[in-house]
């Protein structure tokens, strides 16, 4: 089902008789549970005429380096196979998805576009919208309930989001119907990349080699989905209890795939919802990471317009920040001691290196990793851009809107002001005696070790 709150026109053009319908992939990158795919392929079937799937390869996206350009290739060569197995051909042209989506809509009777919620993704659409001279009609399928069905304004925390998440949640979480199309695009010519030598692609592009592909996550809906499904069998019925223990790996690693559009979240949501003889308490912790807290975050970038910027924190962090700026910190490191891990602290230094040379981190480190940054910058404002920077430079997930949320928190975003201390003053203090309270904090340090090498 495609609820109407999915669909918004971008412009006020009408369909025109032209020789295509058009879909411009760019934040949805998959061929199942997608929205704005199966929505082009009812309108293209009511035309009568071939779908045609565009995906704008751009040399610079903002912070994106080789690590990122490869996950994206990965994925996105499974998805070229299985739209070519739909009827769909997948033109992928070396080409700012702005421009190419707007060349290419001139053949086109109607242009669909999947939805992003950053700047430069809505700038994108922006510009086709203007340029197209047909009707251009965004589908948003990233989220489990569409933004604007939840709020119209900047929600302030989970607390605030959450029932209004939940009063939808039956509307939207519902199965959507994969599609028939009746008339192939695969004999057009159309030109693009051939994306099944991902290394010979990547040889095209110039991008930031600096920081190395990872191979322990792939990209791919195949490999996506072969993640969510053991994390269901064997990893969901302990979620609630021990997923902040970073020495157990009680998480599903789909971050990265969620990031790139590899992977529905409604998909997600169902599978997890529907697993029989799984513990509740359980499924309940995990959609309220999935939907309240990511939501939440798509809330934040859509309506905080300085959602990168230090100046995006609440009036009572940036007070209580100002006025310890002045504190006596004990360390200070630089952003290039923080980048080699090179701190007296070897659970940050343990979680720096996971980072740097997987593209992940424990989930509960990521949180203890930005508080520390905090603590060890010589101002707040210095801390915010080193953790951003990090965080997008070497996270698959960097450059996310739950990559921005999850920075901000750090310094008191969608949070609440708590005891007052040195450096900190009321931003929510983490420590590395909590680590050793709570967990065995020791074997996350010798995990790394072996899996990534010693600091």
């Amino acid at each position: 089902m495609i609820q109407r709150e999915r669909v918004q026109r971008l412009n006020f053009l009408d369909v025109r008789r032209g020789r295509t319908v058009l879909y411009w992939m760019q934040a949805s990158q998959r061929a199942e549970w997608n929205h704005a795919l199966e929505y082009a392929i009812d309108r293209a079937n009511e035309l009568g005429q071939p779908l045609v799937a565009l995906f704008g390869l751009t040399d610079d996206y903002p912070e994106a380096n080789l690590r990122h350009y490869a996950f994206l290739l990965e994925g996105l060569a499974e998805t070229q196979a299985a739209l070519r197995a739909r009827g769909v051909q997948l033109v992928v042209r070396h080409q700012s998805p702005e421009l190419a989506a707007a060349e290419m809509a001139k053949g086109a009777s109607l242009v669909v576009t999947d939805r992003g919620y950053l700047r430069v993704q809505r700038q994108w659409r922006e510009h086709v919208a203007k340029q197209a001279p047909c009707l251009v009609v965004q589908v948003e399928g990233d989220v489990v309930v569409p933004i604007k069905a939840v709020s119209r304004k900047e929600e302030y925390a989970a607390a605030t989001i959450r029932p209004k998440l939940h009063k939808q949640l039956a509307r939207f979480m519902v199965p959507l119907k994969q599609r028939q199309l009746r008339k192939d695009s695969l004999g057009l010519k159309l030109g693009g990349l051939d994306l099944a030598d991902v290394d010979a692609v990547l040889a095209q592009l110039d991008v930031d080699p600096s920081v190395p592909r990872q191979g322990l996550y792939l990209g791919g809906t195949s490999r996506a989905r072969a993640w969510l499904d053991d994390f269901v069998a064997h990893k969901l019925d302990d979620y609630a209890e021990r997923r902040n223990d970073p020495s157990l790996g009680i998480w599903s690693n789909l971050s990265p795939y969620l990031h790139f559009g590899q992977l529905s979240p409604l998909a997600v949501a169902l599978q997890v919802e529907h697993a029989a003889g799984r513990n509740r308490a359980a499924k309940d912790a995990f959609l309220e990471e999935l939907i309240v807290r990511r939501e939440l975050s798509m809330n934040f970038v859509f309506h905080n317009p300085h959602y990168d910027r230090y100046r995006c924190l609440p009036d009572w962090a940036h007070a209580t920040l100002e006025e310890h700026t002045g504190d006596t910190r004990e360390h200070v490191y630089t952003a290039r001691q923080l980048e080699a891990a090179q701190t007296h602290d070897p659970y940050w230094n343990a979680a720096m290196r996971e980072m740097v040379v997987t593209g992940k981190m424990a989930n509960y480190m990521r949180m203890y990793w930005g508080k520390k940054i905090l603590e060890w910058s010589r101002t707040p404002q210095h801390a915010f851009r080193t953790a951003l920077r990090l965080n997008n430079r070497h996270f698959l997930d960097g450059r996310d809107a739950n990559s921005f949320a999850g920075v901000a928190w750090c310094f008191g975003k969608h949070d609440r002001p708590w005891t007052e201390r040195g450096v900190f003053g009321k931003i929510r203090y983490m420590n590395a005696n909590g680590l050793r309270r709570k967990f065995d904090i020791d074997a996350y340090v010798r995990q790394v070790e072996v899996s990534c090498g010693k600091m």
